[in-house]
């Protein structure tokens, strides 16, 4: 046990603290071995909560491109006169993308963004063919799911005119009707019918042309 010095019998103690420490050093909090273990502790402490946010920073940006589709709703995604949105709600205008572009879509109002991700893509209506059904198409825009088919996760990375799954690198040809072109998927990604409105928005003319996700081979 630390003992602390004491003030001689005769020495009477002020209630008054200089603390501009001209005089001699007086023992403070943090002076002694109580005060340096709980130093060292809080040091710990402080090592602990950044390790465990810099473990959560990394992990929240990975959980966000392999999120898996979640499939509790059963109803259609999309139904004849739905509009295309963006993430921040704004209806897709006919001039949103130039030849060669993507973009993340989904269906105004329902069943809302989290089960309904869409790929919207636009190129010269030439440059599509494989099973792209020209029917679907307009002005050189293209639809398709953005779940992969072969285990549900959102299909996020592109490669030239191929999106690609960070799951298992399933590859799909967007200009091929979104036919798989590498890695496991089965099927290509559903295609999604538009149509554009005469004020000049893109809307849906029904459902994707087949499920959405795994299954359904």
């Amino acid at each position: 046990m630390i003992e602390y010095p004491k003030p001689d019998d005769g020495e009477e103690q002020g209630d008054d603290c200089s603390c501009d420490g001209a005089s001699g050093t007086s023992p403070t909090l943090y002076g002694d071995a109580r005060a340096e273990l709980r130093r060292r502790d809080f040091a710990k402490f402080l090592a602990t909560v950044g390790g465990l946010t810099a473990v959560a920073s990394l992990t929240a940006p990975l959980a966000s491109t392999t999120q898996v589709f979640e499939r509790g709703y059963k109803g259609p995604v999309y139904s004849d006169g739905i509009h295309l949105v963006d993430g921040e709600g704004e209806r897709i205008t006919e001039s949103r993308l130039s030849e060669g572009e993507h973009i993340t879509v989904f269906p105004e109002p329902r069943p809302g963004i989290e089960d309904a991700p869409t790929l919207l893509v636009r190129y010269a209506e030439s440059d599509y063919g494989g099973d792209v059904s020209e029917g679907f198409t307009v002005n050189g825009y293209a639809a398709f799911s953005k779940v992969c088919t072969h285990a549900g996760c959102m299909v996020s990375d592109r490669e030239e005119d191929l999106v690609v799954c960070p799951c298992h690198f399933g590859k799909f040809n967007v200009l091929e009707g979104a036919a798989v072109s590498g890695g496991p998927p089965g099927r290509p990604l559903p295609q999604l019918p538009i149509t554009m409105t005469s004020d000049g928005f893109l809307v849906a003319t029904g459902d994707f042309e087949g499920p959405v996700g795994p299954g359904g081979e």
